[in-house]
């Protein structure tokens, strides 16, 4: 019985989807709920399941076309047994008079086991021609064991030293509809927004001090790790009822006021920046929050983030100081109003009740839209953040 492969049913925001690989080809055999092919969406990238076992029959789209919503994609046949593949030529030297001068050499390894570069994203198939790394040779990390750019240059690191002038390759590939998408709103955000950003900085030790002294009963009693976004989401949230300007929204002359604090966690992918959604985080544990947010990281390496996962969000928190940023000055997500911005932990020297002392101080941004929220709001925002992660007992009493 011949079965059919639909997209999946996208939502309103979302018109199409490009396939972006295909996993089996026609006539293999599949298994139920295996994974046939990618669909990349303008925010995430979609697993399409086997519906039942069989054969893949057809396939009506190859990789790069557009299709749409409950669009039939490819036929199975189900129950089908997938042909046997056909005896190898060197099965039948037996049979003749000569012997045949390889028969005793070991077979190789099929060369489909070795990622070509044609096979490789695009920026790893970059990194690839610039460093002459043969991917073949590299171990991949990412999905499914794929080759990407970062394993390519931590391979080439060793091999590159002291090597002058050389070939200047180039190379012309397509954005992806992510990156289109992320470049897309970016523009928007530029061009809609009167976006201006505040900084302050804020001394860390007892936020520090409070992990040391409590991580570990906090791990045993909740089973995940107590990290230091839970301490920002809980201060922001807090914060966010208390400055409800910061969180609320503009739509056309109307300015929207939103009573919970569903906040944005910008999330770095292989594919760009993601930003799933934890939601009424004024009602959450600061437990609650660590294991929302590891959710989300695996759910992101894995490619497992749902559109549902990235609607909505009032509010984001984006975490520079992870890959070291010292300070920035991030862009606003529509139609979001304000954007916090974390940075790296670094000793500096401060002044303590007449003493210098060295503490661990972090640069915290936040930009926001100022058409509808003013300077004093932003300052006086970013001074209660502050308040609450130098006390932050503070938070544990909603202060």
């Amino acid at each position: 019985m011949a079965i059919e492969v639909k997209v999946p049913v996208l939502p309103e925001s979302v018109s199409d989807a490009t396939i972006a690989s295909w996993h089996k080809k026609a006539g293999d055999a599949v298994k139920r709920d295996e994974n046939l092919l990618d669909l990349e969406t303008d925010k995430v990238v979609l697993e399409v399941p086997a519906p039942v076992d069989g054969v893949l029959k057809e396939i009506k789209f190859k990789e790069g076309d557009t299709v749409t919503s409950q669009q039939v994609i490819a036929v199975i046949e189900e129950g089908a047994v997938a042909a046997a593949t056909p005896a190898a030529p060197a099965a039948e030297a037996p049979k003749a008079a000569a012997p045949a001068p390889a028969a005793a050499a070991p077979a190789k390894p099929a060369p489909a086991a070795a990622p070509a570069a044609a096979d490789l994203p695009p920026g790893a198939r970059f990194a690839a021609a610039t460093s002459g790394v043969d991917p073949a040779e590299v171990a991949g990390t990412g999905r499914r064991g794929m080759v990407t750019k970062e394993d390519i240059v931590n391979y080439a690191s060793g091999k590159t030293a002291g090597v002058a002038g050389g070939a200047r390759p180039e190379e012309r590939v397509p954005m992806t509809r992510m990156r289109a998408r992320i470049a897309e709103r970016l523009m928007q955000s530029k061009n809609s927004i009167a976006m201006l950003t505040s900084f302050n900085e804020v001394n860390l030790s007892k936020v520090m001090q409070m992990r040391k002294e409590l991580g570990e009963q906090f791990e045993k009693a909740n089973g995940i790790k107590l990290g230091f976004m839970s301490f920002f989401a809980k201060a922001a949230a807090n914060a966010l009822q208390k400055h409800p300007i910061i969180n609320a929204s503009v739509d056309g002359n109307d300015i929207i006021y939103h009573g919970y604090a569903d906040i944005s966690i910008a999330v770095a992918t292989d594919k760009g920046l993601v930003t799933p959604v934890l939601r009424n985080v004024e009602r959450m544990s600061f437990a609650d929050i660590e294991q929302g947010i590891a959710t989300f990281a695996k759910k992101a390496r894995d490619g497992k983030l749902g559109l549902e996962d990235l609607q909505g969000g009032t509010f984001t928190i984006t975490n520079g100081g992870t890959f070291g940023s010292l300070m920035s000055t991030p862009i606003v997500n529509p139609p979001q109003s304000a954007i916090l911005g974390m940075h790296a932990i670094k000793e500096r020297a401060i002044v303590e009740n007449g003493q210098v002392i060295a503490a661990p101080m972090m640069y915290i941004a936040l930009s926001y839209d100022h058409r509808i929220i003013d300077g004093k709001d932003a300052v006086l925002f970013l001074v209660d953040i502050k308040n609450q992660l130098e006390n932050p007992h503070r938070m544990l009493l909603g202060m």
